[in-house]
């Protein structure tokens, strides 16, 4: 199908903000400003990382002017600095719309620098003037206690990419690219960071960028050939063996070499001014194309190979070994200048090696040919609103989820697949909100029950497309590719520069972007105390294919502990929900959708299951976050219970409900009470996080002095850690997954676990003061039971029928017996059948 919903049908009429330039030769009045430009970025880098106090050499340099910790890093600096200011140049001479991705972000102090050039620094930080005084502030502050960190970060202007880790730099660039049509993004990937996996296949991220719809992302690899302590790969393979590569990857690569054996800079400068006008020509003439209609093929866009020194401008020589153009440069070159006159002396004299007599003013203000190459206002990289992307979010226009309610008839009335349901509401969503919202996922769109949005969209792809593919188009909503690392690095990318997403995994799998959620949520966690950052959309997380349902894939794809990793993040920022149907899956992500600033882990199955809840029932106990289900427990009004019966997702509620109603049957005189958790966040102590019950709201649910047996769709000790501090802790029992799983059938899962209703009816008359030696002769059949449903397995492969064909039977407070008659074996018990639970899966 063609994605009417990005489709431009005056498509040769689209300007494109992309134009060639005026093909002038580069003159010396820009190479002077090139090279003014460079030399004052260096010297603002190099004063970051040492200098305490005597920010302009205004006397000669004393060991108290240096800081008594010395952090940073100079290697990568100078390179990132030189790629700027040429950056620069060209924005100022084609009006381009360009971002800045610094894949070596430990270069941070060359990106506050850049920023203080251009004058957004001292906007946005009013303290830090543009004086000598101002420029003090500024050193002083880097790295230092109380300060700003040495990797780009929040705090610094321009940035969106946290440079705190590696390996992601392209894919936040093509996340800020897509739906960006006329915006230039300028990656820098360190050849350091090119050697980590994620980078090596983000690469490939040009197979999925629509050339009209979308920007340009510009990859500029930046080999000065060095890692800390190590030669990097790239730099020291053959350079026709690179260019190959690159080819490889589909893209036109240019090289611009230069720096060594004391190369005069403006000759460097020369080569990378002409080169960056070869580029951004070649790109202007692609766009051109894509908006005339005549562009048949995916283009081979340009990228840059840019091979210079390592440390580049740093002394060539430290204590006789080399420095510049050796790892050495990599971190702190003169480690020891506060503590010995020799190193204090050659970083004197390395400073003033960029002559700042004719950089600065008497005030110490930047001269006026140090900061000509500024663009002005929002075109400046460090003021683009897109890198603060809160300033550009729209609301989405988000459908009334309430039009795509299942039918309840009673508690567990129905049979729904919940991501399904929630599949039909995402197409509208989609369809509405046409350029701000996509979805991602590692090729499991399908397999996770959302197909309907490919009812409406298209899963973008800018490969080869053969007539026997479905639903492959240039432009379309869906992004997928078999890398978790991609999929999530374009959405953060997508989300910071101002737009909305969803995420969609296997539960198992989506540990493998552990740690760039660990950035993200530092991101959002050091952005809310900024006060010009401005609410991004949330990171939505919907992970389905959960460890309850794979008992067909076997024990490598069962694995709940991405909430327990999630939980360890600062409470403001991270959210998790666990609905148990469809209904409450809608309402979990119509919430979800319109949050910001969080992190939102929704774990939701996709198989066939009971619907608990009509809608209106389901938003008030979504919004409570946990709750009684009155109607399926059976205490008096005004008496307490004897147990409480807790339960968190789809599964422990459906084994849990199992166990009520077996206990209703065979001790009618036990009083139970039903609780529900959707809000994993809710169990916490109200001090600990916003969602946080307090005391008195918590006594009031789970008492203080009652028996809980809580089933939890996770790890068991996570719900102990969360409610520790609570006075009902002692009494609470908890049954959830024990890293115990095969191949097998779903309710042979659970036995496994023993977190089936078997087992849950056991714990309740273990844990009852008066009904083991009372119930023995039940506790037994219990025990028998999971024997028999395991033997029955292992002859027939499947559950056996009192499971498969279990339904809610519940009494109303009149005694009378009513059954959920709509729901019989051909719903449910085929539905989860290991059978049913196959199809479409991917991975």
């Amino acid at each position: 199908m063609t994605d009417t919903t990005t489709s431009d049908p005056e498509t040769s009429e689209r300007q494109t903000a992309f134009r060639r330039g005026s093909g002038r030769e580069v003159d010396e009045r820009a190479l002077d400003r090139l090279d003014t430009w460079w030399r004052t970025a260096n010297y603002l880098s190099v004063g970051q990382i040492y200098l305490l106090d005597n920010p302009l050499l205004r006397r000669p340099l004393r060991r108290e002017d240096v800081k008594p910790r010395l952090l940073g890093h100079w290697g990568t600096t100078p390179g990132l600095n030189f790629v700027y200011a040429h950056l620069n140049r060209a924005i100022g001479e084609r009006d381009l719309d360009t971002v800045f991705v610094t894949g070596p972000g430990h270069g941070g102090p060359g990106m506050v620098a850049n920023a203080y050039l251009d004058g957004t620094y001292s906007e946005v930080y009013p303290g830090i003037t543009r004086d000598e005084d101002g420029i003090r502030k500024l050193f002083r502050q880097f790295s230092f206690p109380g300060g700003i960190p040495s990797h780009a970060a929040p705090e610094t202007p321009g940035s969106f990419h946290e440079g705190g880790e590696l390996g992601y730099a392209l894919s936040h660039a093509y996340g800020a690219a897509f739906d960006n049509p006329d915006l230039l993004v300028a990656a820098v990937v360190g050849d350091g960071e090119a050697e980590t996996g994620p980078l090596a296949t983000s690469w490939h991220s040009n197979k999925f960028i629509d050339p009209l719809h979308d920007g340009v992302v510009l990859p500029i690899l930046h080999l000065n050939g060095y890692k800390i302590a190590n030669p990097t790969v790239l730099a020291r393979i053959p350079e026709e063996e690179l260019l190959d590569l690159m080819r490889g990857y589909g893209h036109t690569p240019y090289v611009v070499s230069g720096g060594f054996d004391g190369e005069d800079p403006r000759a460097v400068h020369r080569r990378m001014a002409e080169t960056l006008d070869a580029v951004l020509d070649q790109i202007a003439d692609i766009k051109a194309a894509a908006a005339a209609g005549t562009l048949r093929e995916r283009p081979a866009w340009p990228m840059i190979i840019m091979r210079t020194p390592k440390g580049w401008t740093c002394p060539r020589e430290i204590d006789g070994k080399p420095a510049e153009g050796n790892w050495r440069a990599h971190q702190v070159p003169l480690a020891s200048a506060r503590d010995t006159d020799e190193h204090l002396h050659v970083l004197e004299g390395w400073l003033r090696s960029y002559r700042p007599e004719e950089l600065f003013d008497d005030r110490g203000a930047p001269v006026p040919l140090a900061t000509a190459l500024a663009p002005e206002g929002d075109c400046r990289m460090s003021a683009n609103p897109v890198a603060n992307g809160g300033l550009l979010k729209r609301d989405l226009v988000l459908p009334d989820f309430r039009d795509h309610a299942v039918e309840v008839p009673t508690n567990g009335g129905s049979v729904s697949e919940s991501t399904r349901v929630l599949g039909g509401w995402l197409a509208e969503v989609v369809r509405r909100n046409p350029t701000n919202f996509r979805i991602f996922g590692p090729d499991e769109t399908a397999s996770n029950r959302l197909g309907a949005v490919l009812d409406v969209t298209d899963k973008q792809w800018d490969a080869e497309i053969v007539p026997s593919d479905e639903h492959l188009a240039r432009a379309g909503r869906v992004m997928e590719m078999l890398s978790e690392h991609q999929c999530q690095g374009w959405l953060e990318g997508y989300l910071l520069t101002g737009r909305h997403g969803v995420f969609t995994s296997y539960e198992a799998f989506i540990h493998i972007v552990d740690s760039m959620l660990n950035q993200h949520a530092k991101w959002l966690k050091v952005s809310k105390t900024i006060p010009w950052r401005r609410p991004v959309a949330s990171l939505n997380y919907l992970l389905s294919s959960h460890v309850w349902r794979q008992d067909h894939n076997g024990l490598s794809h069962q694995d709940p502990g991405f909430i327990d990793h999630v939980v360890n993040k600062k409470p403001d920022v991270v959210r998790v929900y666990l609905p148990f149907d469809a209904n409450t899956l809608l309402s979990t992500y119509d919430h979800c959708l319109r949050s910001v600033d969080y992190v939102n882990v929704v774990v939701a199955g996709k198989q066939p299951t009971f619907n608990w809840l009509g809608m209106d029932e389901a938003i008030a106990h979504m919004t409570r976050g946990l709750g009684i289900f009155a109607w399926a427990g059976n205490e008096a009004p005004g008496e307490e219970p004897d147990v409480v019966m807790a339960c968190a997702g789809d599964v422990p509620t459906l084994e849990t409900l199992a166990a009520v109603s077996i206990l209703r049957e065979e001790v009618p005189e036990l009083r139970v009470r039903v609780v529900n958790v959707v809000d994993l966040m809710r169990l916490v102590s109200e001090g600990e996080h916003p969602h946080g019950l307090s005391d008195a709201e918590f006594d009031a649910v789970f008492t203080t002095d009652k028996p809980i047996v809580f089933a939890y769709h996770g790890y068991p000790w996570l719900i102990h850690r969360l409610a520790y501090r609570r006075h009902g802790h002692p009494n609470l029992h908890v049954r959830g997954y024990t890293e115990e799983g095969t191949t097998t059938t779903p309710f042979d899962m659970v036995m496994l676990n023993d977190m089936d209703r078997y087992h849950l009816v056991i714990d309740v008359l273990d844990r009852v003061p008066g009904l083991g030696s009372r119930f023995a002769g039940l506790r037994q059949r219990m025990q028998d039971k999971r024997v028999t449903a395991r033997a029955y397995t292992r002859e027939h492969g499947e559950d056996i029928p009192e499971v498969a064909d279990w339904t809610w039977t519940g009494r109303d407070a009149a005694g009378t017996a009513h059954e959920a008659d709509a729901v019989r074996s051909a719903n449910v018990g085929t539905a989860l059948s290991p059978s049913a639970t196959t199809g479409g899966d991917n991975e």
